[in-house]
């Protein structure tokens, strides 16, 4: 296993970075409640670094849709991690909500090919989608 630096290029990580991204891991998300406390919930995540975009999907009632709707403008300061044993990476940004089929559409694509499966139909679905700023991790 490389090591690689624990800084990476959101739009253009290294490839053991990349493919650690696309490899099948529960992640967690964070974001942060009206007081300010941190949310910590497990999530299933996707990157797209040719955009500069993580997206996760989720039911438009949640309380970490919640989060972030209520923050300030409607975006709020995220961040998603992976582990497994040595290997992390975190990604960081400002995440909003997208329920446009489009956006759904999009984000739902992208987890079935990450995660082997297509969540079933969900009319409350929506996006938090994550511009990204930061990449950390080993790799």
């Amino acid at each position: 296993m490389s090591v690689s630096k624990p800084v990476h290029d959101v739009l253009n990580p290294t490839p053991d970075y990349l493919a650690f991204w696309r490899e099948r891991h529960v992640c967690t998300l964070t974001t942060p409640r009206p007081d300010g406390t941190p949310h910590v919930v497990p999530v299933g995540v996707t990157y797209d670094p040719e955009a500069g975009l993580a997206r996760v999907i989720s039911n438009k009632h949640s309380k970490k849709v919640r989060n972030v709707l209520e923050a300030p403008g409607g975006a709020a300061r995220v961040a998603v991690c992976q582990m497994q044993g040595r290997r992390w990476a975190t990604l960081e940004g400002r995440a909003v909500v997208r329920a446009d089929e489009a956006s759904v559409a999009e984000a739902v694509a992208r987890y079935a090919e990450r995660y082997g499966r297509t969540p079933s139909p969900n009319p409350d679905r929506v996006v938090l989608e994550i511009t990204l700023d930061r990449a950390m991790g080993r790799a």
